[in-house]
């Protein structure tokens, strides 16, 4: 077990850190938190993917001296994958920060208890 836990160790550290994202997003009452916890798990998601698609000895999928062979190259996809999940994560973080924004405009709060009790106030 430890020899796969030493050869994974990237993996591992993922997990860890979307279990911290998760915890925190679950746990937390202030708006910020939440969003700074889902930032966490995108960047161990991120991270999975990276170790996922990396291996060793092989080198960029660019043809430059001929050599086409499939053992030479890394496959292209994890990589794809990360650049196009950081590019939503970034529009989904903005639209999260933004939407906090106009919540704490209204109710002068970013805590979901004191939110929540106040729409039960208004009748909502």
């Amino acid at each position: 077990m430890g020899v796969n836990l030493y050869t994974n160790y990237g993996e591992a550290v993922a997990m860890i850190l979307f279990g911290i994202g998760f915890a925190n997003l679950l746990l937390q009452t202030n708006l910020i938190k939440k969003i700074i916890g889902l930032n966490i798990m995108d960047s161990a998601v991120y991270l999975f993917l990276a170790e996922k698609g990396y291996v060793v000895g092989r080198i960029a999928p660019i043809i430059t001296d001929g050599v086409q062979s499939v053992e030479r190259y890394v496959n292209p996809i994890p990589s794809g994958l990360v650049l196009t999940g950081i590019v939503v994560s970034v529009s989904v973080s903005a639209l999260m920060l933004s939407i906090t924004i106009r919540l704490y405009q209204r109710y002068h709060t970013l805590n979901l208890d004191e939110i929540s009790l106040q729409l039960k106030k208004e009748g909502r």
